[in-house]
Order: structure tokens, then sequence, then C-alpha cells
């Protein structure tokens, strides 16, 4: 619906001074080509003065000349006309090439400008926004932005200068003729505003049907597997022919208005030229005026009909416009929920020591919807309500789903704790806590006494190694993925971290080793591989805390989770570590395992203290592996 609304707009002109900011860097070259638009303007509005003097000095002179005198005046006509001519060819050069030169410039410092942004938001940010959805403000809506300043707004100016330039010139050769020819003009500006309004309303159902066909496409081919696996080709070609036929019927009903359009206008000229030709040529026979003068006003009318037409395009280049811009800056004045404060913490290496202190946490309220990038709830951020949580001994309100629910425990420097229970118990949130990819509602995480909010994100997240169950990696070479931009690491230092986790051994056996380039999320590899590879990524950056999501091992073969875990072993000695895991066994090693239960902290204490309680932990180990299947 807010896509909707944004499209309906024409023209905003707040949005418009915001995307001429973007201008002011460039005014220089701007100033150029307007320059050289003033050139081009006079070049093309005099072009026709040519065929008037020719015709009157030296095809048809109303007094007798000596006819080497007449060729002797046409050639001297044709060569300034070249010249000319010659003079707006550099003169449009230099304008399309600094336009284009600035509207290249401009996408990039809003495509930097986007990214850095997105690069900023938190997490919760993306859980709420598809990333196709952002794709296309960094890709489709900057591009609609290029179009407003180099084909909407220059060109606006373009033909404008063209139009009053032309309209200029028939007024001071006949103030006459040039009234006949501008007589159509009320109704060629009805006939278009009506064509306008209808290309407009098609315009916006078209792009309405195209962001549906685009979403089911990339749902479709994400989940191609599953599609196969259920046999469901035909039914989701089906619906995806439906989507299709509704963009097909949208873009006919475009071409329909552009048929209409381009014919209609072209009409209007040729009504207009025949008005000019019925009264001029009656001035002509009666001596009033010159043949000369009645072609140089044919070829200013059948010039000016171009512009008057390109303004119809402008239009719908500044709606496209208006309705990006409200996109992209929707985007980058959203608050960024997790941000450093003034004045942050700056820390090169951690003790180690975590505690959480009564936190309460909540990702949203119940049933929350996504928000629309770019809308008033975006822009403000969440809702102070969210930042809300019950006071201490109060109940804690019904319509937040509460993650956490005033949970406190510390870990002391060095020690390796285990995070346990059912899915949805917030263990996982408590990892994302620590690293602040979100920040709580009420209480406290702090690392070295201090509150994760008060660091730095960036230093905070250096001495923090996370190790996915579903490792993340780039396209480019195994080398560039477990170095990540860090030059000070030597290849010999990455060597000795792979071999020591069991990756040297296979990556030797590629065909190019580490300067081997892996696909999109290292496709080519098997999970094992790229389980491999980002525990040595996590050790290569020295980190002081250790954090391992959701069961590393859980995907890999016996022989490789047996590497892994002996690695693990090894890199967790003398590191804070905390590891979730589902398979209880691979936890026994740990100091102390931390029970969770919807939210809450249920029970501490290592493994064989857990059993002995007789509490939750003893169930769960009960469940997994005496009436379960074991290991």
């Amino acid at each position: 619906m807010h896509e909707e609304e944004a499209f309906k707009k024409s023209f905003d002109a707040k949005l418009a001074r915001r995307i001429l900011k973007y201008v002011r860097p460039y005014w220089k070259q701007i100033g150029l080509a307007l320059l050289a638009l003033v050139v081009s303007t006079l070049t093309a509005a005099s072009t026709p003065l040519f065929l008037k003097y020719a015709i009157d000095n030296a095809i048809l002179p109303r007094e007798v000349l000596p006819l080497a005198q007449r060729y002797e005046t046409l050639l001297l006509i044709c060569a300034v006309f070249l010249a000319v001519r010659v003079v707006d060819f550099i003169a449009n050069y230099a304008q399309t090439y600094l336009i284009s030169w600035v509207g290249q410039h401009i996408l990039y410092d809003l495509r930097s400008e986007i990214f850095a942004k997105l690069q900023r938001m938190h997490l919760g940010y993306f859980d709420r926004n598809p990333v196709g959805r952002l794709m296309t403000r960094i890709t489709s809506d900057v591009d609609a932005i290029n179009q407003f300043v180099t084909g909407g707004l220059v060109g606006l100016i373009a033909d404008f200068a063209l139009i009053i330039g032309l309209m200029t010139f028939m007024l001071v050769l006949d103030w006459r003729l040039a009234l006949v020819a501008f007589a159509i003009m009320p109704i060629f500006l009805a006939v278009t505003t009506w064509i306008r309004n209808g290309m407009r309303e098609s315009y916006r159902a078209m792009r309405l049907r195209l962001a549906k066909v685009n979403a089911s496409l990339q749902e479709n081919l994400a989940g191609v597997q599953t599609t196969q696996l259920f046999g469901r080709e035909r039914k989701n070609e089906a619906q995806f022919n439906l989507l299709s036929t509704d963009l097909r019927k949208a873009w006919v009903d475009i071409i329909q208005w552009f048929a209409l359009f381009f014919p209609l206008v072209g009409f209007m000229g040729e009504i207009t030229v025949a008005l000019v030709l019925w009264y001029g040529g009656g001035q002509v026979i009666q001596q009033a005026i010159t043949l000369g003068l009645l072609v140089a006003f044919i070829d200013y009318v059948r010039q000016l009909f171009q512009p008057l037409q390109d303004l119809s395009d402008k239009f719908n280049i500044f709606q496209a416009a208006m309705a990006s811009a409200e996109r992209i800056f929707g985007l980058l004045d959203t608050k960024e929920e997790v941000a450093d404060k003034p004045g942050a913490i700056a820390v090169e290496r951690f003790r180690g020591q975590i505690d959480f202190e009564d936190v309460w946490f909540a990702y949203g309220k119940r049933g929350e919807a996504p928000v629309e990038p770019g809308s008033q709830a975006e822009r403000g951020g969440l809702s102070s309500e969210r930042l809300e949580a019950p006071a201490s001994g109060q109940k804690p309100a019904d319509d937040w789903d509460w993650v956490l629910r005033g949970v406190s425990f510390r870990v002391r420097p060095g020690e390796k704790i285990a995070l346990v229970g059912a899915t949805g118990a917030g263990k996982t949130s408590v990892i994302s806590l620590i690293a602040r990819f979100y920040d709580v509602q009420r209480g406290a995480v702090k690392i070295d006494g201090v509150d994760v909010r008060d660091y730095r994100q960036r230093d905070l997240r250096r001495a923090i190694g996370i190790i996915l169950q579903d490792p993340f990696l780039f396209s480019g070479t195994i080398e560039s993925n477990l170095r990540l931009g860090d030059e000070r690491i030597s290849f010999e230092r990455i060597q000795e971290v792979c071999a020591f986790v069991g990756a040297d051994e296979f990556i030797q056996k590629l065909p190019q080793g580490y300067q081997t380039v892996l696909h999109e999320r290292g496709g080519g590899l098997s999970t094992g591989q790229k389980q491999l590879l980002a525990l040595a990524r996590a050790i290569l950056h020295n980190p002081d805390i250790l954090l391992i999501l959701d069961e590393a091992t859980a995907n890999v073969d016996s022989e490789t989770e047996q590497k892994i875990q002996a690695a693990l072993k090894r890199v967790m000695e003398g590191r804070t570590s905390i590891v979730i895991a589902h398979r209880l066994s691979t936890i026994r090693h740990v100091d102390r395992i931390l029970v969770f239960r919807k939210g809450k902290l249920l029970e501490e204490g290592s493994h064989e203290e857990l059993l002995r309680k007789g509490g939750y932990y003893a169930k769960l180990y009960e469940l997994q592996y005496v009436h379960g299947s074991g290991d």
C-alpha cells in the first residue's frame, strides 16, 4: 500500500530538493552543461533562419541578382550553416557527456550511502524487510534518481529552453504567423493532460503487478527444490501465469496509450502546419511575407512539437523518481536502533567476563507485521513502547513475545559454558545480545563489567568469534574468505590455523589450493568443509570470546565431526566460550551448563550435577538418550 501511495505522487518539492543536494558537489560540471545547453538551443533555433535566407536571398530573391552572386550567397549560407551545426554537435556532445558523468557520480554516491546505511542497520531491520525489497532500493530506485537528474530535470530544462527559444524566434520573425501556430496549444495541452493521466494509472498498475511477478519469481526460484520434491511444477506455473497475465494486460494498456499519444500529437502538429501554410500561403500570395519566411515557420512548427511531445515522457520520469526518492530517503532516514553512543569506549582486548543482569528481551509484539522501508513507522524506528519492559516484580505484558524473561547469569573469564533447551527457549538470543546484534528492553548485558552498549560496535565484534551451523562464505578465493580483508594476517599463519583445524588437507587437494575461487555461499564445498573454513576464520582473527551456535557440527559426517570437535576443544582452551547444543553428548566437557525453558534460566551446573538433580535437564537427557536413539 505504501508503494502504491508513493507512486501516485507526481512531484514533491521537498524530495526534489533532497535529490538536488547530491547534485551540488558537481555544480561546475552542471554549469558547463547548462552553458552547452544554451549554445545548443540557440543553434537549433537558428536553423530555420538559414532556410529563410537561402530562399529569399539566393534561390528566389525579390530583386534580380546576377546568377554568380546568387550562387556565391547560397554557398556562403551553406558554409555558415555547416559551421553552426559543428558548434551544435560540440555543444550536444559536451552536454550529454557532462550530464551523464554527473548522473553516474550521483549513482555512485547514492549507492555507497545506501550500502553503508544497510551495513550499519541491526539484524532486526532485516527481520522486518525482505532482502529482495532492499536490493530494489540500491538498484532500480537509484537508477530512477539518475533518470530524474539526467533525463528528467536536465531534459525538462532543455525542452523548456528550446520551446522558449523557438517561440521567441517565431514571434520576432512574424507575430501574426506565430499566433496562428500557437492557436492549437490549448487543445494540445488538454489532450496531452488526458493521455498523461491515463498513462499514469497504467504505469502505476504495471509497477505494482511487476513487483508481484518479481516476488513470485524470486520465491519460486529459491524454492525450486521443494517445488520439484512435491511435484508442484504445474500448479506453480499456473499461479505464475496468472500474475504474468495481469502484468501483460497492464503493459497492453500502456501500449494503447502510447499508440494513441504519438500519432495524436503528430496529427495535431500537422494541423498546425496546415494552419500556418493556409494563412502564410495567403500572405505569400499577397506578397505580404516572403516564401522563405513561410518555409522557416513550417520548420519552426515541426521543431516546436518535438519538445512538447517529450514533456509527457518527463512527467513519467518525475513520477517514478518521486516514488523511488521517497523509498530511498525513507531508508536513509530510518533510525539506527543499534548505534554507538557518543564517546563509545574503544577496547583492544577483553578478559572475557560476561554478565547478564535481569535481561528482558523481545523481537517485537505478538503478530507484528513487517514494516515497509521508508514508511513513517520505519523512519521513526520502533515505537517507544518497544523500549519498555515490565518493572521488577510486575507481570510481563501479554501482547509481547518475550524471548528472554529476567535472565541473570555470569560467565567467568576463560570459562566454557553450554546453553541447552528446547527450540525457542532463547538460547540463540543470548548469543545475539552478547554480540549486540540487538539491544535489550530491560536489564544489561555486560562484558568485563561494562554494558555492551557502551563499547564501540566494531571493537566489540572484533573480539568475538562466532561459528554458525550454516556458515556463510563469500564469492572469492578461500584465502580472501579466511582473511576477510585483514592484510596483517600472514599466509603462513593462515596455513598454520587451517592445519590446526584440519582444513589444510582438503584445501591442498583443490585445483588452486588457497587461491581456489568459491562460488556464491561456498557452492562446490561440502557442509563439513565450509564448517572447517568457518572455524579457521574465527580462530585466525584471535577472538577473546568464542560463540558456537546451534550445533556447528550437526550436518557433517562422523570423521569431520571428530576433527571439528577436537579443534574446538583446543581452541576453547583459555577463551571464554559459549556453546549452543542440541546433542547433549557434545557438551559434557564444558565447565557449566545453563538450561533454558520458555525464555527463563531454569537450571545451571555441570552435566553430572544436573543429572543428579533430576530436573528439566535430566528429562531432556532421558528423552534424548534413553527413549531416543542416543548419539
